[in-house]
This record gives C-alpha cells, structure tokens and sequence, in this order.
C-alpha cells in the first residue's frame, strides 16, 4: 500500500465518493488503473494538539495496513478524514469501521457524492433600498434641513 502525498491527488479524493463512520470519513476514488492501493490521512487541528492529532494517525495507520490489503481495490485512492472519536474508539470498532466503509464505498448507491459547487446566485431583482455599496446608485449628498445627523 502506497501514501498519497500530492495535494492534487488529495483534492481528487474529494471530488469522488464518500462515505462516513463514527472515527472517520472515507473518500475513495477510482484511478483508472491497475496501480497499487494508495492511503491518504487528514487529521485537522479541531481534533488536538499535535500529540492527540499524530496518536489518531497513527491508530488510522495501523487500522488501514490491516484493513485494506484485503478489502481495497487496486487502482483506487483512499483518504481518511479522521474524527475526534478515532482518538478513543476501541480498536476493533475502528477495523469494523473500515469494512464496513470500504464495502459500502464500493457498493452502488450507498455512498453519496461529493457535494457540488455551486456558483453565487447573481439575482437581479436586489432592492435598492439595500444595495448599499452598489457604484450604479445615485447617492444622497444632500445635508439635512435642521442641519442634524441623517435620520
């Protein structure tokens, strides 16, 4: 089993399948090719200090090099996204968790896609009461009548 390491590869992960458990989320995506399995880890800084964070990779580590030789297909990609409940699940759960992951990756209609991006919706039916900051309205340079503050 082989690491990912590009951040292009890893991205690529993202846009595929996925599916999650209680330790982790799975991302899978298919190569292509007959190539070696490939094994991606993130662990974000909303689960620990650098101690807790290099504890739960290196569970996710072990969890995967047992789990995947014989569940992974070759030519495909994995990454982990590890949770903060990877940090004190029981180990078994953890290799349970993984099947079960793998199996359901693989399996149509059981995964969801990656969520696609959606581009900002340009309405043009804005108020201009609202459009604050927007160059094309006319601006009220006028000074008030009483020669207060703008109401």
């Amino acid at each position: 089993m082989d690491r990912l390491r590009n951040r292009r590869d890893f991205l690529a992960a993202a846009k595929a399948e996925r599916t999650g458990v209680p330790g982790f989320l799975l991302q899978g995506r298919n190569r292509r090719d007959e190539g070696e399995v490939r094994l991606g880890l993130t662990v974000t800084k909303k689960n620990g200090n650098a101690v807790v964070r290099n504890r739960i990779r290196r569970r996710l580590r072990e969890v995967a090099r047992q789990v995947i030789p014989q569940s992974g297909r070759p030519g495909y990609d994995y990454v982990m996204v590890a949770r903060v409940h990877a940090l004190h699940a029981p180990f078994p759960d953890l290799i349970r968790d993984l099947e079960r992951a793998i199996s359901r990756l693989h399996s149509p209609g059981k995964n969801r896609p990656a969520p696609a991006k959606s581009a900002p919706a340009k309405d043009a039916s804005v108020d201009p009461a609202f459009a604050l900051n927007d160059p094309s309205s006319p601006k009220d340079t006028s000074a008030p009548a009483d020669g207060g503050l703008p109401a």
